[in-house]
């Protein structure tokens, strides 16, 4: 099952900085196969994707997180809650785990 993905202003500013930082391009590969998983298939194994129950969406939905990278200092992880529509998946935050 495909889904569109849809961008806060906030991921897109996210994955603009990936993009121009030049330090940042093994993570923005990472990032973009992660964001591909995400569109085809949100609970692909490699995505480890799973409820964030610290945020909830501006209309309550329940928030997911997804790994772009594993096993490393600093990883990034994508921000996630389906919908607003049938088949589509807003990303709310690329960043690095805390």
């Amino acid at each position: 099952m495909a889904f569109l993905l849809r961008f806060t202003d906030q991921a897109r500013d996210d994955l603009a900085e990936l993009d121009t930082n030049p330090a940042l391009k093994k993570r923005l590969k990472a990032v973009v196969k992660a964001l591909a998983y995400l569109e085809s298939n949100p609970k692909h194994p490699s995505l480890n994707t799973h409820k964030y129950t610290s945020l909830a969406g501006e209309n309550g939905e329940e928030i997911f997180e997804a790994y772009a990278e594993n096993h490393t200092p600093q990883a990034y992880r994508i921000f996630w809650h389906y919908g607003p529509d049938k088949k589509m998946i807003t990303v709310i935050a690329i960043t690095p785990h805390p």
